[in-house]
Parts: structure tokens; C-alpha cells; sequence
């Protein structure tokens, strides 16, 4: 959704959904970096993704040895200073994929393969109107990018073949928007992949709905979310699976990040029908993910840290933070403002009393 260019959301949570809780001696590594960061991607062996304003991009890898520590390096994608990359997706320490968002010719995907040593250009919008918001990859080949509106249609662009070709869909098969409906270019998390086919998508502004496809973005269904809407700085800003049939949405009013009101929900139907968490306090939230064994939830928001269980929930900290990333190992990862990188590590046992 374009308004939140000039916008900085605010601060961050974490929100657990389980029998465990993140542990409150969180990290704060040294970061490389004072940009706004908004993208990350964390993978199972360590090797972390970052991305941010001004052409940023971050990479962690281990600096060799026994006991070696895994260092932050930052860089610029030359050519790309006046970028904000809100997205980033990577599959190992060389490959990865940035998004930077803007309308026309600065929404750009770029794809390097040899750990950011040479950046390949491969996508550059060619409609000024186009403003893309996120992408999600099902493997390191396929994957679908996410646009607002363009003339009543989302635009949707999909790679079967590494980036090497990014196809739009046609627009008789994009779903139609509603007036003054978009998505949110917050945490690149406002599409989500699972399986082989299977792309969802949330938005926000004057209404509130999730589009759902199986057959990889060639036709989509789409339903009324329960999560507060009404005006271009509310909605769905981030969307999770850990299945085909288990999901979750998270957002609110990023103007109003301390208001309560509808802010989570869950499916176990794949999206067709979505029920209201009753855990809490709830406030804003920009990015959600589901842990690695995928009973837990995690979702950044406004200004607190939440453990939540059931229905209950414990505030843990104020921290402030935009993007998120949970690996296959249960590592959690979290980015924010001037360059700042939390790392929550892996969520710890926890007796139920100690989240009441």
C-alpha cells in the first residue's frame, strides 16, 4: 500500500502460540549498519539475509573455526543506492533474492549467486503506477512477487526458472481489488508459499481479505478477513502457513500501533475461514511466522514482547523491530530500525504457570 513509503512502523513483539516460551535473554549482535532494515531470511545452518534502505543488504556466515561467532557484514548493491529493499529471500550463504519497493522502475528484484560479490538485475516494473510489496519462493527456482492495484488488479509475477524470467500473470486470472485496497510493504511477509502450489496473499485499507490460490497463482478465491480495517494504514500486514491448512494473519493500524482490537487470526482450513485469537494484549503487529516444529507463533508488534499460550499471555520487553524470520531449527530472527538485529535464538520449555 503506497502511503507507507515515508513511514516507519514502530517496534516489535514476540507472541508465542505453544508449550514454550522464547527466552528473554535475547541477543543483540553488533550491526554493520545504522539503515532501517525491514527484510531478513534466516536458514537452518546459521547463514542469515538482511535487507534495508539505500540498497543495504546484510549477511551473516561463520567466519571459520571450532569456535568461530557468525559475523554481520553490510553492503550496497551498486546501482541500487536509492533503493529500499523491503524484502529479502535467500537459500544459502552465496544465493539470494532482494525486493525494493517504489513506484515504477524502482520496484527491482535482484538475485546474486555468489554472495553478493555481483548482483544480477532481473525484474524492473515497467508501469508507473506498479508499486510491488513482498515476494515468497516455494524453492530457490519458483517463486511469485506481490503488487497493489494496478487499474483494479493486483499484480502478480511468478519465475519457474531461478528469476532468470519473471512472467506476469495474465489479468483476466488476477483477482480484482477492492477501492482502496492494497498490501502492505512492511516485513516482506505479505505472501506466503507451502508445498508446491499453494500462495496466499493479505491485504489492507478499507477492507481486509486473504486471496488464496493452489494451482500457483493461475486462479484465486478470496474471503473477508476478521482483522481491523477501515483506512490506508490498517489491515493484514503479514500472513504465515506451516501447512496446507494451518495459517495465520497478523496486522492492525501501524498510525495507532497501541490500539487493541482484532489483530491476530488463525485458519485450519487454508484460508477459507479465519477465527480471531483470543490471546492478548493485541496491538500491531508487521510480521508473523510459525516456529520450526510449527505449533508456536511468532509476530512482531507494536512497542511490547508477548508469550503467549492458550489465551493467556506475559508481556517480556519493549523492543523495536520490523521484519522476521524463524529457520527449520526453531532460530528466531528479528530486524529494525538503524540497523538493529535481534537474535532470539531458539524457544526454550516453559511451565504453563509461568505465562499466567
Amino acid at each position: 500500500m503506497r502511503p507507507r513509503l515515508a513511514v516507519r512502523l514502530v517496534a516489535v513483539g514476540v507472541l508465542l502460540w505453544g508449550c514454550g516460551v522464547y527466552a528473554q535473554d535475547y541477543t543483540i549482535p553488533a550491526s554493520p549498519t545504522t539503515e532501517d532494515l525491514r527484510g531478513v531470511s534466516l536458514l537452518s545452518n546459521g547463514v542469515a539475509w538482511a535487507s534495508g534502505t539505500h540498497g543495504t543488504y546484510l549477511r551473516r556466515v561463520d567466519s571459520g573455526g571450532r569456535n568461530s561467532v557468525p559475523s554481520w557484514r553490510a553492503a550496497q548493491v551498486p546501482g541500487a543506492e536509492g533503493l529500499d529493499f523491503r524484502d529479502v529471500a535467500a537459500f544459502s550463504a552465496d544465493l539470494a533474492y532482494l525486493l525494493s519497493i517504489g513506484f515504477g522502475k524502482q520496484s527491482r528484484i535482484y538475485k546474486t549467486t555468489d554472495g553478493g560479490l555481483n548482483w544480477v538485475l532481473q525484474f524492473t516494473s515497467q508501469n508507473p503506477k506498479g508499486f510491488f510489496d513482498c515476494m515468497a519462493f516455494w524453492d530457490r527456482d519458483h517463486g511469485i512477487a506481490l503488487g497493489d492495484p494496478v487499474d483494479g488488479k493486483f499484480e502478480l509475477i511468478t519465475t519457474r526458472d531461478g528469476g532468470a524470467h519473471w512472467t506476469p500473470v495474465p489479468p483476466s486470472m488476477l483477482p480484482p481489488a477492492m477501492q482502496g485496497e492494497g498490501a502492505f510493504a512492511a516485513s516482506g511477509t505479505c505472501i506466503a508459499v507451502q508445498g508446491q502450489s499453494n500462495v496466499w496473499f493479505a491485504t489492507g485499507g478499507k477492507v481486509a481479505r486473504v486471496f488464496r490460490s493452489t494451482d500457483g497463482g493461475r486462479s484465486w478465491g478470496v474471503v473477508n478477513a476478521p482483522i481491523v480495517h477501515s483506512n490506508e494504514s490498517s489491515g493484514i500486514f503479514s500472513i504465515a502457513f506451516r501447512d496446507a491448512r494451518h495459517g495465520v494473519i497478523a496486522g492492525g493500524d501501524y498510525k495507532q500501533p497501541q490500539q487493541g482490537g482484532p489483530t491476530l487470526a488463525f485458519t485450519d482450513d487454508g484460508g477459507l475461514h479465519w477465527t480471531l485469537s483470543k490471546a492478548g494484549p493485541q496491538a500491531f503487529f508487521s510480521a508473523v511466522a510459525f516456529d520450526a516444529p510449527g505449533q508456536r507463533v511468532l509476530a512482531l508488534g507494536s512497542a511490547l514482547t508477548l508469550a503467549i499460550q492458550g489465551n493467556g499471555g506475559r508481556r517480556l520487553s519493549d523492543l523495536n523491530l520490523n521484519a522476521l524470520s524463524v529457520n527449520g531449527a526453531g532460530d528466531a530472527l528479528a530486524v529494525g530500525p538503524k540497523g538493529l538485529i535481534v537474535d532470539f535464538g531458539k524457544p526454550r520449555e516453559a511451565a504453563t504457570s509461568a505465562l499466567h
